[in-house]
């Protein structure tokens, strides 16, 4: 919708010294002709635009504009501020306090939201996930493919592929893109993927669908599990699966779990300790019971 890419001019243009009509035409993925008629509705809205020609010529913004406050209200703003803090929590290079006072007229809405809320989306990693979140970046803008090890339960892959976005779910940052290998979308965590590199293929951007960017994280299969749970450890279950994932009944608390990560959820059931069985499928439960006796036999 024009209205979307023309939020989308002003912000980039905000974020950015100055940029050319190509450039524009070439992110919003719009004709050169369809940006200079943006740019003139910004223009007509009020929004000082600056042109330049030559070399080092672009379009701009005059320096010390700042949104009309009265284009957002305070809680808009509130929220806004916060995504942006929460971005600059894993970039090293991104002005976001520069940012927040161009869509602000004062500092108060900025000093206000540091006793409310702060969100951190970094990890233990910032520094090489500040670096890879960038490179991926750049190769998205730029449609150049890149290639990198991935790390996963059989050893370690080298993988090329198409970036399209990169997302934060589950706790984790991933990038989202086509796989030459797999020949289709994949899903990739960024603390898995190392010796990353710019290749020098560019690549045409695929349609993609719903269902192609719901794809889980590769080298997942499906599974599902029953258990049963001591009722001491219920605020547990609560906090990583929510008020209703189980079921109370009277020998406990009856969850029925479906897990792609076979690893990672017999680790997770092993820190309950004896406050949880399972029940099923029978191959679980004694992969889970071996995984237990040879902790036994190390400490027997």
């Amino acid at each position: 919708m024009k209205i979307d890419r023309l939020i989308g001019i002003l912000t980039f243009l905000l974020q950015n010294e100055k940029a050319t009509a190509h450039e524009l035409a070439k992110r919003f993925e719009v004709s050169h002709r369809t940006i200079l008629r943006d740019i003139d509705s910004l223009a007509l809205a009020g929004i000082p635009i600056v042109t330049a020609q030559g070399n080092s010529g672009g379009i701009s913004i005059m320096n010390g504009y700042k949104l009309d406050k009265s284009v957002l209200t305070v809680d808009e703003l509130q929220n806004i501020i916060i995504g942006l803090k929460s971005i600059g929590s894993v970039s090293k290079t991104s002005n976001i306090e520069q940012l927040i006072q161009k869509l602000s007229p004062s500092g108060d809405a900025v000093i206000s939201l540091q006793d409310h809320i702060f969100i951190d989306l970094s990890s233990h990693y910032k520094d090489s996930l500040s670096e890879k979140i960038k490179l991926i970046k750049h190769a998205i803008f730029n449609k150049q493919m890149i290639e990198f090890d991935y790390y996963y339960s059989k050893g370690k892959t080298r993988r090329k592929i198409e970036p399209y976005f990169i997302q934060f779910k589950w706790t984790s940052w991933y990038v989202f893109g086509w796989c030459c290998e797999r020949e289709n979308f994949r899903l990739f965590k960024l603390n898995r993927l190392w010796d990353l590199n710019l290749t020098e293929d560019y690549f045409t951007a695929r349609p993609i669908s719903i269902d192609d960017a719901n794809k889980n994280m590769e080298f997942s299969e499906p599974y599902e599990t029953e258990l049963l749970f001591d009722k001491s450890v219920r605020f547990r279950l609560i906090e990583e699966y929510g008020l209703n994932c189980f079921v109370e009944i009277d020998e406990g608390l009856y969850l029925k779990l479906n897990y792609t990560n076979r690893n990672y959820i017999i680790s997770w059931l092993l820190s309950f300790g004896d406050k949880v069985t399972v029940l099923g499928p029978q191959d679980f439960r004694d992969e889970l019971r071996q995984t237990a006796e040879n902790i036994f036999n190390k400490y027997n």
